[in-house]
């Protein structure tokens, strides 16, 4: 499985970015999806994950800001990410799971600034 994320850049403090991450190659069953975050010398944070049937959940920091999808016959998570704050500066990669395997995708940077 491959996972291929997009929808990274620079955009002002409070501003929107849109975030996709298509799963290629023998993707029938995957099963829960999410969107990490990691900054110069932390760990990847877990921000948000979906279930294969829509049940979400999100970090505190990301609550109401910050919302999770998933569109099956396209193996495609999604991340709209609304009232960007400078701390939401990082790596965001996202991940797959399928048959106990965890796959990943190879990151896209985000930079909140003015």
């Amino acid at each position: 499985v491959q996972l291929q994320a997009s929808g990274g850049g620079l955009v002002q403090p409070g501003g929107s970015l849109r975030l996709s991450c298509a799963a290629s190659g023998g993707t029938a069953g995957i099963g829960l999806m999410g969107w990490y975050r990691q900054t110069p010398g932390k760990l990847k944070e877990l921000l948000a994950d979906v279930s294969s049937n829509g049940v979400t959940t999100y970090v505190n920091s990301v609550q109401g800001r910050f919302t999770i999808s998933r569109d099956n016959a396209k193996n495609t998570v999604y991340l709209q990410m609304n009232n960007l704050k400078p701390e939401d500066t990082g790596v965001y990669y996202c991940n797959a799971v399928l048959r106990d395997r965890v796959y990943w995708g190879q990151g896209t940077q985000v930079t909140v600034s003015s």
